[in-house]
C-alpha cells in the first residue's frame, strides 16, 4: 500500500509557472505507475499525465500542449508535476494516484491550483 501526498499549489498570474509535488510512503512506491488528474468545479474529473515505474515512459493529455512535464524521483518517493505557461482554464484541484493492477487504486487529498487573468 502507499499513501500520497500532495503539495505546491497556490495562486499564479497566467503565463506563470507552478511545481507539484506528490510525496509518496511505502517501499514498493517505484514499482507504481503515477498520474496526475485534476478537478475544476461543477465539472468531472480528467487526466493529465502519467509517468511509467521506472520514469522512462511519459503520456500527456492534449490540452497540455508541451506545457507541463511529469516526472519522478523514487530515492525521494515523490512525483512532480511542472506546469508552465499556465492559463486560467487550468485551475482545479490537482490529484496525484498511484496504479496497482492497470487501476488507479491510490489517491492523494489534492492540492488547488488557481490561475488568475
Amino acid at each position: 500500500q502507499v499513501q500520497l501526498v500532495e503539495s505546491g499549489g497556490g495562486l499564479v498570474q497566467a503565463g506563470g509557472s507552478l511545481r507539484l509535488s506528490c510525496a509518496a510512503s511505502g517501499r514498493t512506491f517505484s514499482s507504481y505507475a503515477v498520474a496526475w488528474f485534476r478537478q475544476a468545479p461543477g465539472k468531472e474529473r480528467e487526466f493529465v499525465a502519467t509517468i511509467s515505474s521506472s520514469g522512462g515512459s511519459t503520456y500527456y493529455a492534449d490540452f497540455v500542449k508541451g506545457r507541463f512535464t511529469i516526472s519522478r524521483d523514487n530515492a525521494k518517493n515523490t512525483v512532480y508535476l511542472q506546469m508552465a505557461s499556465l492559463k486560467p482554464e487550468d485551475t482545479a484541484v490537482y490529484y496525484c494516484a498511484a496504479r496497482e493492477t492497470r487501476q488507479y487504486k491510490y489517491w492523494g487529498q489534492g492540492t488547488q491550483v488557481t490561475v488568475s487573468s
